[in-house]
């Protein structure tokens, strides 16, 4: 039996839960305060589609009690991971694959890369290689989060839009373990293809998320307003233009351009961006892997980012000041 722990089971992390313990895949995960009390309690509520499915995964307080695991999969913010590696050791053995479902540039992002840069820390993310080391990267499997989903009350996640999860090796091989979770991903009912340049994938939706999160935190405006607004609109693109640089300087090849990418994100409609969302509750920016570690790369390959600079340290001022 494959076992699997989802550690951070709130709104994507109870959603793959959900989807995969209705498919007959046991699922443990790791949660606390009135979230995991109700989880232990009542089982994990899914409303999806209309439709309302409780089921009971094993549910743990102390990552101890469960011992590594065949999959560990990482649904947290990104400033999160660091402070939950003491509870994170002990599910991690050498043959743990650690599923990274994590917005932004992560800390593996360079390892397998090629080139000038293979290997090379960001510091953004991964400030003296702690989570390099706890995390080691040749365990890594990359994924890129599709859905959304939140938590309305605690133990019931509503889940909206979305059902890919799509799954990459940095080092674009096509390995057993993407394949074996891939398959139970799909048995789960979701969606989740095997991707040979997971990086570039990565980028498409770093690409909006990079402009649109901190933009929104800085303006407080709603996606299609900021997208409507010519001024916004003008500043969004520039930015995400400046990143596309980035990007290309190391090797990512966009699938869509620039435009058509904003054209999507009007598309949701008047949705709060995550960090807006986290501003007006109190919580913690997700500022470094959606644009940080982005300015860092700027310079590692000598692209000039006036725009991103220049956001970036209002968005950060806007956090201090919160």
């Amino acid at each position: 039996m494959t076992s699997i722990c989802v550690f951070g089971a709130g709104a994507i992390g109870g959603f793959m839960a959900a989807k995969l313990e209705m498919a007959g895949t046991p699922v443990t995960v790791v949660a606390r305060g009135p979230h995991g009390e109700a989880l232990r309690t009542k089982g994990l509520t899914l409303v999806s589609e209309g439709q309302e499915s409780v089921t009971r995964p094993r549910v743990a307080t102390d990552p101890k009690e469960i011992g590594p695991q065949d999959y560990l999969v990482l649904t947290l913010k990104a400033h999160s991971l660091l402070p939950a590696m003491a509870q994170l050791e002990p599910l991690i053995g050498p043959n743990t694959t650690i599923v990274a479902a994590i917005n932004g540039v992560p800390w593996w992002y360079t390892y397998k890369l090629g080139g000038d840069f293979d290997g090379r820390r960001i510091e953004s993310v991964d400030l003296e290689g702690k989570l390099t080391a706890g995390l080691p990267p040749a365990q890594v499997l990359g994924s890129i989060v599709y859905p959304a989903a939140d938590v309305v009350e605690p133990g019931v996640i509503e889940h909206t839009y979305g059902d890919r999860f799509s799954l990459g090796e940095p080092d674009g091989s096509r390995s057993e373990r993407a394949t074996r979770l891939s398959e139970l991903l799909i048995k789960a009912g979701l969606k989740a293809p095997v991707r040979p340049r997971i990086r570039d994938e990565l980028w498409v939706k770093l690409w909006g998320n990079m402009a649109f999160n901190p933009l929104s935190a800085l303006t407080t405006a709603t996606l299609d307003r900021l997208i409507a607004e010519p001024g916004t609109h003008a500043v969004c693109r520039a930015l995400m233009v400046e990143g596309q640089q980035v990007a290309e300087k190391l090797g990512v090849k966009f699938a869509i351009g620039v435009d058509k990418r904003i054209a999507g994100g009007a598309e949701v409609g008047a949705h709060k961006t995550s960090m807006l969302q986290d501003l007006e509750r109190g919580r913690p920016l997700e500022i470094e892997a959606l644009l940080g570690a982005i300015v860092e790369m700027a310079e590692w390959v000598g692209v000039d980012m006036p725009i991103g600079r220049t956001v970036l340290a209002l968005v950060r001022q806007r956090a201090a000041m919160r």
